[in-house]
């Protein structure tokens, strides 16, 4: 799981069925300080973020299937979980 920032979003006219009625987003891995560390994922989309949006991302497959209710089967390997409202870090 990491710390992201939603770039933009991924249209497709032809998807597999697991992926009707979700949202694709592209999403740039940050690092401690907030950057990007020039890593992304595309990811399902749901907590319904917007561009520019600090987001949560579960970024391992089984548990983005169980979000997604597609166990055992179903082509999942990263989730946009949550929007992110405030980071508190202490070193």
């Amino acid at each position: 799981m990491y710390i992201g920032r939603v770039r933009g979003s991924v249209m497709s006219t032809i998807k597999l069925e697991i992926y009707e009625g979700c949202r694709l987003l592209v999403i740039d891995q940050l690092d401690l300080d907030g950057n990007p560390t020039g890593e992304y994922d595309i990811c399902v989309d749901v907590a319904q973020a917007g561009p520019g949006d600090i987001v949560f991302v579960i970024d391992e497959g089984n548990s983005g299937r169980q979000i997604l209710g597609r166990e055992p089967d179903g082509a999942v390997r990263a989730v946009l979980a949550g929007v992110v409202d405030e980071i508190e870090w202490h070193a």
